[in-house]
Order: structure tokens, then sequence, then C-alpha cells
């Protein structure tokens, strides 16, 4: 069995390498890093999910959900990207256009959401205080 068969690949397609033709290195590395990007928001998703469980004031429900939901679309996201690059790559090997991704305005949103209830908890959390004096 192939090596690359083994970490991801599809039974009865070919390995990336033996498709197509060889893009440019410039195109490939872009490819890359895209990648590594893709990663890291990954990473700082996670990392955010537990910062508002532990550090966003308010509402304990609210604090959690917004935290597994960012943890969860944190490691969605990782997983997803390896399989975007390959797509990407292999598109580019063929000559193809490459493949379209819901996956940023999915990002987007998730992200959206998050800020906005998080301000709104932190208002809330702030009100007494301001009203106080």
């Amino acid at each position: 069995m192939h090596s690359l068969r083994r970490f991801g690949g599809r039974p009865g397609r070919a390995p990336l390498h033996e498709v197509g033709e060889a893009p440019d290195y410039r195109f490939t590395l872009a490819n890359e890093r895209t990648f590594l990007a893709w990663v890291r928001t990954a990473l700082a998703m996670m990392a955010a999910g537990v910062a508002v469980v532990q550090l966003v004031p308010g509402l304990d429900l609210v604090r959690h959900a917004l935290g597994l939901l960012l943890i969860s679309l944190g490691g969605v996201l990782a997983g997803v990207s390896y399989s975007q690059w390959e797509r990407s790559e292999r598109a580019m090997r063929l000559g193809q256009r490459l493949p379209h991704s819901p996956i940023p305005r999915l990002v987007a949103a998730v992200l959206t959401l998050t800020a906005l209830t998080a301000l709104v908890l932190t208002i809330v959390d702030l009100a007494p205080g301001l009203a106080g004096g």
C-alpha cells in the first residue's frame, strides 16, 4: 500500500504527486501558505473558545455554548484545511479551476456571532456598575 494512502488518500485515486503536471512552485507554495493560515486560524479559534469560557463575564450557559462552538469550529477547520489544500493542489496539477470553499463564510459568520454575543455579555456585566455610579 502506498504511504500516502495511509494518511487520508482515497482508495482509487492516484497519489497527488502522480496527478497531472507539477504546477509552478510559487503556486504550490502559495497553496501551502494558505493551508498553514487555515491551521493558524483553527488554533486561534480553539484558543478563543477556551478564553471565552474562562474570561468572558456573564451567563455560564451562553459562555460555554460560545466556547464549545469556537472550539468545535476550530477542530472542523483544522480537519478540512488539509482536504482543501489537496483539492486545490490537485486542481492546479490538472489545469482546472480552483475549487470553491464555503469555509471562509462560515468562519466569518461564527466569529461575528461570537463577537456580538461576547460584547452583549460584557455590556450586561458592566451595566450594574455603571448605573450605580
